[in-house]
């Protein structure tokens, strides 16, 4: 069977624990023609305002309809979920973990595009999926991509970021095969996926652009702290953090 690339994003009533899934959306590359499955989905938990703010769903907008599980898009993404095929997610973690609320559990191998663009362009200033749409100008060709795939373009909704996302992914694609020529472009982004992420200098805090290893030397404490004080530190700063004490 031919391999099966499925990029997706979902929109949720929150970023916590008790949050659900309210929008599944994705296209599934490698069909012929390509795939769109687009749906809203009702959960018991209500969207927080916050939520709302970024993507504009409203609890009158999901009334009535079926359950994120009962949804065509989320049995046919349960078909698709074999070991050949490719899940294609900007901050993937987050999505992954919503639908394990959904009792979804992937054996697809996972392309997490927010971490592959960490490795690849690490002097950018930031990796949002936005940030990228403009300073690479895909929003200059989304609307004819739009048009061939019958997709509405709006930002912060999930098949609008996936539409944004597909085009991401080509450009990161060809950055990959540049900066690693001898390898498979597509097994190298899997690779980097699960590849940890050595963050050499603090973006944020009262050492701002001070090294890691520099405060390691001199505030070995504060470090340590980070390690055991702040709830949501990612699993990159970790890492980063155990490198520079030489855990």
């Amino acid at each position: 069977m031919a391999k099966k690339y499925i990029i997706l994003d979902t929109e949720t009533t929150g970023t916590n624990e008790q949050d659900r899934v309210i929008q599944l959306g994705y296209i599934v590359l490698g069909t012929q023609p390509i795939e769109v499955h687009n749906e809203f989905c009702s959960c018991d938990t209500p969207i927080s305002y916050g939520a709302m703010e970024v993507h504009g769903i409203t609890e009158e907008m999901i009334e009535g309809k079926p359950t994120c599980k009962e949804t065509t898009a989320y049995k046919r993404l349960l078909e698709l979920n074999t070991p050949q095929n490719y899940m294609i997610i900007h901050n993937a973690p987050f999505d992954l973990g919503m639908l394990e609320k959904e009792g979804f559990n992937t054996q697809m191998k996972v392309i997490d595009t927010l971490r592959v663009a960490k490795h690849i362009f690490e002097d950018e200033e930031a990796h949002r999926l936005q940030y990228f749409r403009y300073k690479m100008g895909l929003y200059k060709s989304e609307q004819k991509e739009a048009d061939a795939l019958g997709i509405e373009v709006k930002a912060h909704d999930a098949i609008g970021d996936v539409l944004v996302l597909k085009l991401f992914l080509s450009k990161l694609k060809d950055a990959v095969a540049s900066k690693f020529p001898d390898e498979n472009p597509v097994e190298k982004m899997v690779d980097l996926t699960n590849t940890p992420i050595l963050i050499k200098t603090f973006r944020f805090g009262k050492y701002k652009g001070k090294t890691l290893q520099e405060v390691a030397s001199s505030d070995a404490g504060y470090l340590r702290w980070m390690l055991t004080g702040m709830e949501n530190l990612d699993e990159d700063m970790k890492y980063s953090i155990n490198t520079a004490l030489g855990n």
